[in-house]
C-alpha cells in the first residue's frame, strides 16, 4: 500500500497547491538549506538521546531502550478547525465521565436498552469493588487522551478514547521545546498557540481534585512501576514538572486510613495520586495479590474517601474498543446532543452477523483485540500477509467476542523531512484533556504520531513510528 491520489494530504492540496494553514511555513521552508535542515534533523536526535527521552519495548529480547523518532516538519491546524475539535472533545469527555458514574451507580443506560448488559457484565476493565463508590468531586477520567485521525478538510473521526492511563504527553512537551531551541526564528515569525503549561494544568487539576481528608495545599505523588517500565521516562519528566513526588509502591503503605509515603522525616500523608500503575496492580488486597508495584489496601482508602487516584479504577471500561462502538449512543444519552466528532464504522466480531461479514471480508479491514494498545494484537487487511490473514481467521473463529473489525481509512498525510526532500506519511492526533470537577482543559494540538514508513498505517511507536511537533495557529 502506498500514499495514493485519494489520501488527503494536509499541506498540500490538488495540484500542489499549498493549503492556507501551511502558507507561512511553506514559504519558511523553501528559504532554508535542505542540507542544514537534515543537520538540524540529527541534532534533535542527540538531544532526544541526551535528555533520556527514550521507551523500552515489552517484548524486545535485546531489552534496549529505544528514541522515539522525531520529524522536523511540524503538523499545523488553523485555529477554527481546532475549534471544532475541542468542541467535540470535551462532549465526548463529558459523556465518558457521565457514562461511568452511571455504570457504576444506577446503569440508567444499560436499563434503557442503548447498550446491552453483558457488554459490561462480561467485560474484564469493569472493576465491580467500584460499584457505589463516589470518586472526589465526581471524576473518574482526569487525565483523557482521543486518538483522532483525520480523511478530509473538516472530517475527523475519533479512532480510540484512552481513559485509563494515558501516555505520551511528555512527547508533546519535549517535541515544542526542541523545536523551539532549534528554530526560534519560525515562533517569531508564526503565531503558535502554547502547549507548555500543561504540567502547571495537570497540578491545578489534581490538587482542584482532592478529597475532603485533605488539609491545606494537597501533596500529589506521581505512582510508577519503576524504570523498566516503557513511560518510566513520562513518569519522572511529569513528576519533576509539576514539582510532585515521585514514588513506587514500596514507597507508602496505608496508615490511620491514609495512604502515608515514606520521607526523611517518616511517613507523611499524600492526598492525590497520579498513578501510572494498571488497576490489577494497584492493590494486592483487592486485586492482584502477587502484585509487587501496589499499594496493600490503597482502594479501601480511596473508597473512604481519605485519596484521590487519578484517573480512577475502573476507568478502563470506557477505553474498550467494543464499548467504543456505542459512544455515538453514549454520548447522546448523557449529553441530549448529537455527537460532534463521529466514530469510524465498527463491526463487533461478537454479533453472528459481523463476525460473518468481517471473516468474508479480512482482506479489506483493520482488526484490533478489545483491550489491545500500542498497535500489538492487531490485523490491516491490505498490507497483511495470506500467513497473517489466516492466522487472524482462526483467532476470530476461536474468540469473536475479543476482537471488533473497521474499515481501512484513507487517513491524512502530513510531510516528512527525508533526503530526498519532503515526503508524506501517515499521522493520527492524540490531544490531552484533563478534567477536574470545575473545568475541562484541552492542549491545543497535542501528540502527533507518523508512519514513518512509505505506505504504513500503524503510528505507534512501537511498531516503527515517530512523532511530530503539533502547533495550533493562534486566531
Amino acid at each position: 500500500m502506498s500514499e495514493s491520489k485519494n489520501d488527503y494530504d494536509e499541506m498540500f492540496g490538488g495540484g500542489g497547491d499549498v493549503r492556507e494553514p501551511y502558507r507561512e511555513y511553506h514559504d519558511w521552508v523553501n528559504s532554508e538549506d535542505p542540507g542544514q535542515l537534515l543537520r538540524k534533523s540529527a541534532e534533535a536526535e542527540t538531544f532526544f538521546r541526551r535528555t533520556g527521552i527514550t521507551f523500552n519495548v515489552y517484548g524486545d529480547t535485546e531489552n534496549t531502550e529505544r528514541l522515539i523518532p522525531f520529524d522536523v516538519v511540524p503538523r499545523i491546524l488553523s485555529a477554527w478547525q481546532w475549534s471544532k475539535l475541542a468542541r467535540g472533545i470535551e462532549q465526548r469527555v463529558r459523556a465518558i465521565n457521565a457514562f461511568l458514574y452511571d455504570l457504576y451507580h444506577q446503569q440508567e443506560i444499560i436499563k434503557a436498552g442503548r447498550i446491552p448488559e453483558r457488554l459490561i457484565a462480561e467485560n474484564s476493565a469493569f472493576e465491580p469493588k467500584m460499584i457505589g463508590v463516589n470518586p472526589p468531586g465526581g471524576v473518574y477520567t482526569h487525565i483523557v487522551g482521543i486518538d483522532l485521525v483525520r480523511t478530509d478538510d473538516n472530517e475527523f473521526f475519533v479512532l480510540e478514547d484512552n481513559a485509563r492511563t494515558p501516555s505520551g504527553v511528555s512527547y508533546m512537551l519535549e517535541n515544542r521545546e526542541t523545536m523551539m531551541q532549534m528554530f526560534p526564528e519560525l515562533f517569531s515569525r508564526i503565531p503558535v498557540q502554547n502547549v507548555g503549561d500543561y504540567p502547571k494544568n495537570l497540578r491545578r487539576t489534581l490538587a482542584r481534585s482532592a478529597p475532603s481528608a485533605c488539609n491545606g495545599r494537597p501533596t500529589i505523588a506521581v505512582l510508577t512501576p519503576g524504570i523498566h517500565n516503557s513511560a518510566y521516562f513520562e513518569h519522572s519528566f511529569l513528576a519533576d514538572q509539576m514539582g510532585a513526588e515521585l514514588v513506587e509502591g514500596h514507597d507508602l503503605r496505608v496508615i490511620d486510613g491514609r495512604v502515608a509515603m515514606r520521607t526523611t522525616r517518616g511517613y507523611e500523608p499524600i492526598d492525590v495520586i497520579y498513578r501510572r500503575v494498571d488497576d490489577e496492580y494497584l492493590d494486592p488486597m483487592n486485586f492482584n495479590p502477587d502484585s509487587m508495584l501496589g499499594v496493600p489496601g490503597i482502594l479501601d482508602v480511596y473508597r473512604s474517601g481519605g485519596i484521590t487516584i487519578a484517573n480512577a479504577p475502573g476507568t478502563g471500561v470506557a477505553d474498550d474498543k467494543a464499548v467504543y462502538s456505542y459512544m455515538p449512543d453514549i454520548v447522546e444519552f448523557y449529553t441530549g446532543e448529537t455527537p460532534i466528532l463521529k466514530n469510524v464504522d465498527t463491526w463487533r466480531c461478537s454479533e453472528p452477523d459481523s463476525l460473518a461479514y468481517v471473516l468474508d471480508n479480512l482482506e479489506q479491514l483493520v482488526v484490533k483485540e478489545v483491550h489491545g494498545s500500542g498497535g500489538y494484537g492487531m490485523l490491516i487487511g491490505p498490507a497483511a500477509s495470506k500467513r497473517e490473514i489466516a492466522r487472524f481467521r482462526k483467532l476470530l473463529k476461536t474468540r469473536p467476542e475479543n476482537y471488533i473489525a473497521q474499515p481501512t481509512l484513507a487517513l491524512s498525510t502530513v510531510p516528512i523531512l527525508t533526503k530526498a526532500g519532503l515526503a508524506p506519511r501517515h499521522v493520527d492526533l492524540r490531544p490531552f484533556v484533563l478534567v477536574s470537577p470545575d473545568r475541562i482543559d484541552i492542549t491545543p494540538g497535542g501528540l502527533t504520531r507518523v508512519a514513518l514508513k512509505k505506505g504504513s498505517l500503524v503510528v505507534n511507536s512501537s511498531q516503527g513510528g515517530g512523532t511530530k511537533d503539533t502547533w495550533v495557529l493562534e486566531d
